[in-house]
């Protein structure tokens, strides 16, 4: 099965091929490296750029203004902050020119804690992105979705930012790319470029199939009938992990989404899945103050405050200025499975 990073790739090359992708971008985005989680190796549309967030910013929207289709990168979320500005207007664009101008590139960065980065290399940014009005923005949680809806980021008319779980880039899937071969092995002779020199290297690209995840619509992982557990990208896998630790009969009370989208999100998926299990508990790892999912329990408990057994909670990053180094430092500040099975525990018990 693919991983992550491998499903990105073949995605933006479906995305040369098919879909009128004429550019992609970025810091070592190009030969030889394909950028520092090797996501697009191997592309034909793909070259560098200096290191300068708002230039590679500024010239997506310049390209995306001439109507040809674009995706850039920012290597890591931590180094897309000085960039606000321009993401204002990229969001605005379309509204500003009362129609006239839109703005179809996607900006695909890596974000989230996982890889012992520290304060430079570890921060979210979906709370940040989802204060940018204009802007669709979604995150996958495994290389199927990431597949998916990197094509149908490509193709949407907005400005999509697509955050890319650093954490889960090298995990494989348990559901094949269309058009991925048998052999795991086979895939990485065919597309993962080889240690050393690799001046002369080309992929060999699988015949690979469209398969679109739509913008805007999550999914239910899992079923259950106690409590509503909504979560996307690293803390939606970590997630999975609880339920494992789970017995059939806990784990039974458990239903699982993924949001996939977190702009426009899928409050109808979520909203009847509350009124179902009357709990519901929110999971990522941006910082607890001003986080996204504060938005979606203050959704919840005004419009179903009457259907409810127990108010709606917030699992989050500890509000603190970065994530340490040390390991344990890095546990202790965004949710771990263990947080994740005790919260889903203690909701489990409130009765109204």
């Amino acid at each position: 099965m693919a991983n992550m990073a491998q499903a990105i790739r073949m995605a933006l090359h479906y995305g040369e091929k098919h879909l009128h992708l004429k550019d992609v971008f970025g810091q070592d985005v190009g030969p030889p490296l394909g950028g520092v989680f090797t996501v697009t190796q191997g592309l034909e549309t793909a070259w560098n750029t200096p290191l300068d967030e708002k230039g590679i910013v500024g010239t997506a929207i310049g390209i995306a203004l001439t109507g040809e289709r674009c995706v850039a990168e920012v290597q890591f979320a931590d180094y897309i902050f000085n960039t606000i500005d321009l993401l204002k207007l990229a969001g605005n664009c379309l509204w500003s020119s009362n129609g006239q101008y839109a703005l179809p590139f996607v900006l695909m960065t890596p974000t989230g804690a996982g890889i012992h980065g520290s304060i430079y290399h570890s921060h979210s940014f979906e709370s940040w992105a989802s204060r940018l009005p204009g802007w669709k923005v979604v995150m996958p949680s495994d290389p199927l979705s990431a597949y998916g809806l990197m094509l149908s980021a490509i193709e949407d008319p907005n400005p999509v930012l697509y955050l890319k779980p650093k954490a889960l880039l090298r995990v494989k899937g348990k559901e094949k790319i269309p058009g991925e071969p048998e052999q795991e092995s086979r895939l990485r002779e065919m597309i993962d470029a080889p240690l050393g020199d690799r001046s002369g290297w080309k992929p060999n690209w699988p015949s690979l199939r469209e398969y679109k995840v739509p913008i805007g619509k999550g999914r239910i992982i899992q079923p259950g009938n106690s409590i509503t557990v909504v979560s996307f990208g690293r803390s939606l896998y970590l997630c999975q992990e609880a339920l494992q630790k789970m017995d059939q009969q806990e784990r039974e009370q458990v239903e699982l989404i993924d949001m996939q989208s977190l702009y426009p999100y899928d409050w109808s998926l979520i909203k009847k899945s509350v009124l179902k299990t009357k709990r519901v508990l929110f999971v990522n790892e941006d910082t607890e103050v001003t986080n996204f999912a504060e938005h979606l329990s203050y959704r919840a408990g005004k419009e179903l405050f009457y259907s409810l057994y127990a108010a709606p909670r917030v699992l989050a990053g500890k509000n603190l200025p970065g994530i340490g180094l040390h390991p344990n430092l890095e546990k202790a500040t965004v949710p771990q499975v263990d947080d994740i099975l005790s919260a889903i525990r203690d909701l489990v018990r409130e009765t109204p």
